[in-house]
């Protein structure tokens, strides 16, 4: 039988597929001894970015229309950006943070975020909203409300954007940073106010049963920044308490510096033990100065200027390939999420994109692209159906396209292992 082959690595052989793809045509009849050109066009994994940035120009916006509340590129900008995103990218992440989507009650932004969604669904991406529920940026109107007010508004406030987007946005962060939503003090809000007399179990409780009721076809996430052993022993009780959680996100920004393989790795091993995906949903790695190893809360680190220097972005892009590498090298990773394409509008103002400010690519933007859709991917290759119509997909795992004439079948090689499909090309 004849194969289109993409060889990779050893350390990725459990990311690849060894599809076996009958061909019929429209009467069910096998498609014998035809040449065929099979070419992949998305990874099983996910490969993503934050989508702020193409707010306003998926709703046509212009450069005279408001600010985006949630930050991201004027959509001049973004229209030149969005080639680059998707150059990268098949995952999406775009901003649900209350106080921004729903800055007046009862007038959520759901239009202008629907219209996003689609912009990227329409052209292949997996859409993931972040988040359902967070303490920070929670809205200053809930704070008038009662404790049984807030939670019943929260859990109204769930189950409206969970349902509405059924269907489009199917993975959400359903509460976010719950390590440290009871004790939080930068700001004082109605979220950790509700925690204190709850407690954190029944916080996730309530985000995640009222995200599944909402969307029972939807996957839902518990993400947080606090990777010591207080997020393990939270994701332990709630597990005991039969809190249903389908994948657990760990963020990574490394404004203080790549931490290393061997830290990854650690990090990967404790959160994949409990047998769950794990989603790596924040990445940075800097292309400027590091921060100070003194800082604690990275948000207290305000400086006036930020720059990319020339030698750190060459210590980006080894960087960035060791932990791309490292992450999609580990069985328990379903995804790895950017956090921010361009340094224009970058998180803390910092140099963390792959983009400069003049619009140009860095080189971790190209040794990253080498990586994904190049040591990861197959480029188009042909090969002929034998006498029963079949051939072989041997490659990384996700969708390829076969094409024999004019007439082209999507195939799903997205399982891992040996497994067959039959298409009907016409």
């Amino acid at each position: 039988m004849n194969t289109a082959r993409h060889v990779v690595d050893n350390d990725f052989a459990h990311r690849t597929t060894a599809t076996t793809v009958t061909l019929v045509d429209a009467a069910g009849e096998p498609v014998v001894g035809r040449e065929v050109t099979v070419e992949q066009t998305r990874h099983a994994f996910g490969f993503g970015n934050i989508g702020f940035d193409f707010v306003g120009l998926a709703n046509g916006e212009t450069d005279a229309s408001p600010a985006n509340p949630f930050g991201g590129a004027r959509p001049s900008h973004a229209e030149h950006l969005a080639p680059l995103w998707w150059g990268l990218y098949n995952h999406a992440t775009l901003p649900f943070y209350w106080r921004g989507f729903e800055p007046q009650e009862g007038q959520p932004d759901t239009e202008r975020l629907m219209t996003t969604a689609r912009w990227f669904a329409d052209r292949g991406a997996t859409i993931k909203g972040h988040p359902l529920l967070w303490h920070t940026l929670a809205p200053q109107w809930l704070m008038d409300k009662s404790d049984a007010e807030v939670e019943a508004t929260i859990r109204a406030r769930i189950r409206r954007d969970a349902g509405a987007f059924a269907g489009v946005i199917d993975l959400w962060d359903a509460i976010n940073e719950a390590v440290i939503l009871p004790v939080f003090t930068a700001e004082e809000n109605a979220v950790t106010r509700l925690a204190q007399s709850k407690g954190q179990v029944e916080m996730v409780r309530m985000a995640f049963e009222e995200a599944h009721a909402a969307n029972p076809q939807g996957r839902f996430v518990l993400n947080d920044f606090d990777l010591s052993a207080d997020y393990e022993d939270l994701i332990e009780r709630c597990l005991d308490a039969g809190i249903e959680i389908d994948a657990i996100g760990v963020q990574t920004h490394m404004h203080q510096g790549y931490r290393g393989e061997e830290a990854i790795t650690a990090i990967l091993d404790r959160f994949g033990r409990f047998g769950l995906p794990v989603q790596m949903t924040e990445t940075t790695l800097l292309s400027g100065e590091i921060m100070p190893p003194h800082i604690v809360d990275l948000n207290d680190y305000q400086v006036e200027s930020w720059p990319s220097t020339p030698e750190g972005e060459e210590r980006q892009a080894e960087e960035m390939v060791r932990h791309y590498r490292n992450v999609f090298a580990h069985p328990a990773t379903e995804s790895l999420t950017y956090w921010g394409l361009a340094d224009q509008g970058a998180w803390l103002n910092a140099p963390s994109g792959l983009v400069r400010l003049d619009g140009t690519p860095k080189p971790a933007y190209h040794a990253l692209h080498e990586l994904i859709k190049g040591e990861w991917w197959m480029a188009p290759t042909t090969v002929k159906t034998d006498d029963a119509g079949r051939l072989v997909i041997d490659g990384v795992a996700g969708t390829y396209a076969v094409t024999a004439d004019d007439a082209t079948a999507a195939v799903d090689a997205s399982a891992t292992g040996a497994h067959e499909v039959t298409v009907t090309l016409g």
